[in-house]
């Protein structure tokens, strides 16, 4: 049985219904969300900075150049908050009150390691480039060891964390359904659109399967 998620820090008192410390649902939400949004101390004012993730086992891995603000910042031992979240529709009741949407999000605290190894770096930029676009790895060259040098990065373990999500449709108050208003759920659903091919590509190269199958 996979182990819960300890939530000393996140739990959630005023919508506890909706939260859940489930470690395996944490992780897909983890796995699926394109955005983590990074927030830490920086010359004592809090900074929140996007950046892309990606989690192998129990950890959260982020990455960048050296010169940026996070790397710089982020010696061993330095607490930070990551947050992803997934909208999956605007919620449209029957009074502005009453509007809401349905998502999934994470909230998860804890203290940065340094990711120092060469070979540990190399397998997290492959898992970054699949996480990305799934298959893509295969398709590229290795990467060099000059440019695995050149990205610093950083794990978090994925122990202090809690989920919330919410589900369904609008919730209103017991007169408003008896107005003639339209309610109900716009789902946003997230894709890809017809790809811009590079104008140096060699003629007659097709898109290939990969990235076609994200196309919706």
């Amino acid at each position: 049985m996979t182990r819960p998620l300890t939530h000393t820090d996140t739990t959630d008192v005023r919508y506890a219904a909706r939260a859940s410390y489930d470690r395996d649902v944490a992780y897909a939400i983890l796995d699926e969300a394109p955005l983590a949004h990074v927030g830490f101390e920086s010359g004592g004012r809090p900074v929140v900075i996007p950046m892309l993730h990606a989690r192998l086992d129990d950890r959260l891995y982020l990455h960048g150049s050296p010169a940026t603000r996070l790397m710089r910042t982020t010696k061993p031992g330095v607490p930070v908050c990551v947050t992803v979240t997934l909208l999956d529709g605007l919620v449209l009741a029957r009074s502005a009150m009453n509007h809401s949407a349905n998502y999934r999000s994470v909230v998860m605290f804890g203290e940065t390691s340094p990711v120092t190894s060469i070979v540990e770096r190399r397998t997290v930029l492959d898992a970054y480039t699949d996480k990305i676009l799934p298959g893509r790895r295969s398709h590229l060259r290795p990467m060099t060891d000059k440019e695995v040098r050149a990205t610093a990065m950083i794990s978090i373990p994925i122990e202090e964390a809690s989920v919330k999500m919410r589900t369904g449709g609008p919730v209103d108050d017991d007169d408003d359904y008896r107005l003639p208003i339209w309610a109900g759920v716009l789902p946003t659903p997230t894709g890809y659109r017809e790809p811009l091919p590079d104008p140096r590509n060699h003629p007659g190269l097709e898109v290939p399967e990969h990235v076609q199958a994200l196309v919706r």
